[in-house]
C-alpha cells in the first residue's frame, strides 16, 4: 500500500476523494491526499475529511514510509470508506508564499554572496533561514531586501519537475543545504525552479509565480556563531 503524493504535480489542488486504506488509532491512511505531511522546515497540512454525512477536522497530518497518516478528531472513517478531502487552504496558501519567498532569499543569497543555507523553518507568512554567512552585516540586510522585492517584481514562474538521483549527484548546486539531507534510497528528485534565480531539490508547495509571494520584509538577523548568520522574514496577509 501507497499513498499517492497529489501535492508533489498541483499545490494548488486544494479538494480531493480517496479511500481509506488502513486506521490506528484516530490516525486513517488514504490511497491518496493533497495534505502535505511536513518537511523540509515547512509545517503540515490541515484541514477536513468527510464521507457526505459525517465530517472530521484533519488536525496533524505524517509520513510513515509510504503512506500518509491523517489524524482526525472523533471515532475515523472505517477502511474502505471513501472520503473528500479538503485542505484548509488559507493557511496552505500562506506557507506557499512563505516557502517561495525562503527559496528566493536562499537564491539571491546564494547568487549573490555564495553562502549555503544550514537550517530553516516557518510557519503561515513568517520564516527563518540561516546560512554559512560569516560577513553578513546590517547594511548586507537591506542590499538582500531590495533584491529578494526586486524578484518579486520580475514575476518569475515557479515550476517543478522531477530529476533522475544520478543527474543531481553530478550537479552538487541542486542541493543547497551545507549537508546533502536526500536519503540514499531516493532515486527520482523533486525539483523547484524560479526560473532565472534559483534551482534545487525540494519537496514542498510553492507558488507557481514570485509575484504571488508580495512584499518581503527581513523582520530580524542575528548571528548563530561566527560563520552562521539566521534571516527572519515577513509576509504581508495578502499579495
Amino acid at each position: 500500500m501507497e499513498t499517492r503524493l497529489l501535492y508533489l504535480t498541483d499545490a494548488y489542488q486544494r479538494t480531493f476523494e480517496a479511500t481509506v486504506v488502513a486506521v490506528e488509532g484516530t490516525a486513517v491512511a488514504l490511497d491518496a491526499t493533497a495534505f502535505y505531511p511536513g518537511g523540509g522546515g515547512q509545517p503540515h497540512d490541515v484541514g477536513w475529511l468527510t464521507d457526505g454525512v459525517r465530517t472530521w477536522r484533519v488536525t496533524a497530518v505524517r509520513r510513515a514510509g509510504s503512506l500518509v497518516w491523517h489524524e482526525v478528531e472523533g471515532a475515523p472513517p472505517p477502511v474502505g470508506e471513501t472520503v473528500r478531502g479538503e485542505i484548509d487552504w488559507e493557511r496552505r496558501y500562506a506557507l506557499m508564499r512563505t516557502h517561495t519567498a525562503l527559496h528566493i532569499l536562499c537564491g539571491v543569497v546564494w547568487r549573490d554572496y555564495g553562502a549555503k543555507v544550514t537550517g530553516g523553518n516557518m510557519e503561515p507568512l513568517r520564516g527563518r533561514m540561516d546560512f554559512e554567512f560569516e560577513t553578513l552585516r546590517g547594511e548586507l540586510v537591506r542590499e538582500i531586501e531590495e533584491k529578494v522585492n526586486a524578484e518579486v517584481a520580475a514575476a518569475r514562474p515557479v515550476r517543478v519537475f522531477f530529476m533522475p538521483r544520478e543527474e543531481v549527484d553530478r550537479h552538487p548546486d541542486l542541493i543547497r543545504t551545507k549537508a546533502n539531507l536526500l536519503p540514499p534510497e531516493i532515486r527520482t528528485v523533486r525539483i523547484v525552479e524560479i526560473e532565472g534565480l534559483d534551482i534545487q531539490a525540494d519537496g514542498g508547495t510553492h507558488v507557481a509565480n514570485t509575484r504571488e509571494v508580495g512584499r518581503i520584509r527581513i523582520v530580524d538577523y542575528k548571528s548563530k556563531g561566527r560563520i552562521n548568520k539566521r534571516i527572519e522574514i515577513a509576509l504581508d496577509p495578502s499579495p
